[in-house]
Order: C-alpha cells, then structure tokens, then sequence
C-alpha cells in the first residue's frame, strides 16, 4: 500500500526508494508486483486505482 501511494503521487522509482530506504531495483520490482496485481498496464493505471480506493 505504502508504495501504491507513492506511485499515486508521482514518485518514480528512485524516489520511492529513497523514501523506503531499500534498493531502486527493489522498488522496481515493487511497482511491477503492484501492477500485476492490480492488472494494469501502467503506473498511471496504478495510481487511478488508488485514487479510487482513497490511498492517493
């Protein structure tokens, strides 16, 4: 959830990174998770999602 706001706010992957304290490659792998479970396509998909479940 923490990582699906950030995407909803804009971040990419290095900010999300540096935000979390892990790795850039870690938060790759992060949104690419994200995305597949969500079944978007992109982070702009993402983020609609979570603006519509209220976390963006």
């Amino acid at each position: 959830r923490e990582v699906l706001k950030l995407v909803a706010d804009g971040l990419g992957n290095r900010e999300i990174a540096a935000r979390l304290f892990i790795s850039p490659k870690t938060a790759s792998v992060h949104v690419s998770n994200i995305l597949a479970k969500l079944n978007v396509a992109s982070r702009t998909q993402a983020a609609a999602v979570a603006h519509r479940e209220g976390l963006g």
